[in-house]
């Protein structure tokens, strides 16, 4: 589909506030997922001081058919140095609600987790009154590797279902719908003072009635906070999108998620999962504009 609608509109660059957060990043060698997901918001977080820093490097050892990020054998370990440059890089940017991401590392034994545990301590230090996300991958169902990080403690817990069981095969393959509820749930059983995170994307070919289905399993796994944004395809070589979604259902799926009782449901063409994640984590996520 190469016609784009009118909600749908390619948003300005801000090439300083660009610029300058990269520069930044660069400094510490560190990586954000708004640059290697191509994340249409991108600058518009840069300008509101705003980053998702992705951990663990840039190389992803899955080959999921919507996403940006490299996919190969990663050259690297963990480097011990990283925690520190993210909670040292969150406090010059004067962060108040900090989220760390990773590609999935699944030749890692535990996946990545002690880095992210290691990641949210070094933040707690040196900003004791942020609020800290995390959004992994699924550790490949280990819940020695979800112990690791909820022990850890942040505030908030993310693990994305991305889209519809049904689809799985052609969108996420070596993931798998079952194993990532699971995991949400198992966030919760371990500590319930943790505030649960997921969402997905439209536009792949998903029913409303699959929809519907996922949100519902999304809140009997206890999930309190969801995000409902458009697929949009990143360049070629990636998925094409299906269907562009109109935001009157996207505001439909919020409204049902509200009624569902998730605690706050942000649904919208542009909306990511870490997009004004401080303010969906507040409650506020209701007053902004999805589509400007």
């Amino acid at each position: 589909m190469n016609r784009l609608p009118e909600w749908i509109r390619e948003k300005r660059i801000n090439l300083r506030e660009l610029h300058e957060v990269k520069s930044m990043l660069r400094e510490r060698s560190l990586h954000s997922v708004c640059e290697s997901l191509a994340c249409p918001n991108r600058t518009e977080c840069f300008t509101r001081g705003t980053a998702t820093f992705m951990i663990l490097g840039d190389v992803c050892t899955r080959s999921c058919g919507f996403c940006n990020v490299t996919t190969g054998r990663p050259y690297a370990p963990p480097s011990p140095l990283e925690p520190r440059s993210v909670a040292e890089t969150a406090k010059r940017m004067n962060l108040r609600h900090i989220v760390v991401t990773s590609v999935t590392r699944d030749d890692l034994a535990d996946g990545g987790a002690q880095q992210f545990a290691d990641t949210i301590r070094e933040i707690r230090a040196l900003l004791p009154h942020a609020a800290v996300e995390v959004l992994t991958p699924d550790f490949r169902g280990n819940r020695e590797a979800i112990r690791i990080v909820a022990d850890a403690k942040p505030d908030y817990f993310n693990h994305n279902v991305e889209t519809v069981p049904r689809l799985y095969d052609y969108v996420r393959p070596g993931s798998r719908f079952e194993r990532s509820v699971a995991f949400l749930a198992e966030v919760k059983r371990i500590d319930r003072a943790i505030v649960t995170k997921s969402g997905f994307m439209l536009g792949l070919g998903e029913r409303r009635d699959e929809v519907i289905e996922v949100m519902q399993r999304l809140r009997d796994a206890e999930c309190e906070i969801l995000t409902i944004g458009q697929y949009l395809q990143p360049k070629r070589e990636k998925l094409d999108v299906v269907e562009y979604v109109h935001p009157t259902v996207f505001e439909e799926y919020r409204l049902i998620g509200e009624e569902m009782g998730f605690a706050s449901v942000f649904s919208g063409p542009f909306v990511r999962s870490s997009y004004m994640a401080d303010l969906v984590a507040t409650g506020q996520a209701e007053s902004l504009s999805y589509t400007v």
